[in-house]
């Protein structure tokens, strides 16, 4: 059975690949994906997930710089790259249209794996330093 590294490394190779069904072929059926957009629950969620992602970014690529030297959990620090083609979901709620802009962001990621799939993959990355990339100032809530 794949380590939880050869399954992220895999991961990585697919969603460069835009490739959603070896994406979700590294998932377990109940996996748990958290990220900073929120937490995606089962299959159907997590494609949701980079269905998106690959919408906003058509050309998104994740790059690893470091992986930590353990077996399961795998922990790995990469840089995310794309350009901003597509509508992108705010936290606020509003929608900001594609600005054409390439974004380099770094972040940081966790899987851990049971039975040769991944059962929980938490994702860390700056949102406000993606937002700054692009050009989009986040607006307090209302009432504030």
């Amino acid at each position: 059975m794949p380590s939880a590294r050869e399954l992220k490394d895999r991961l990585f190779t697919a969603i460069n690949r835009h490739d959603l069904y070896d994406v979700l072929d590294c998932y377990a059926p109940d996996a748990v994906y958290v990220g900073p957009t929120g937490v995606a629950e089962g299959r159907g969620q997590i494609a949701w997930i980079y269905e998106g992602l690959c919408k906003v970014f058509p050309d998104i690529c994740y790059t690893a710089w470091y992986k930590a030297p353990c077996a399961d959990p795998a922990f790995t620090e990469y840089a995310m790259t794309g350009t901003h083609m597509g509508p992108l979901l705010l936290p606020d709620g509003r929608v900001a249209a594609p600005t054409g802009r390439r974004i380099t962001v770094r972040g940081s990621c966790a899987c851990a794996v049971e039975h040769g799939k991944i059962i929980t993959d938490r994702d860390y990355y700056d949102q406000l330093e993606l937002y700054s990339q692009l050009g989009i100032s986040l607006q307090p809530p209302q009432g504030s």
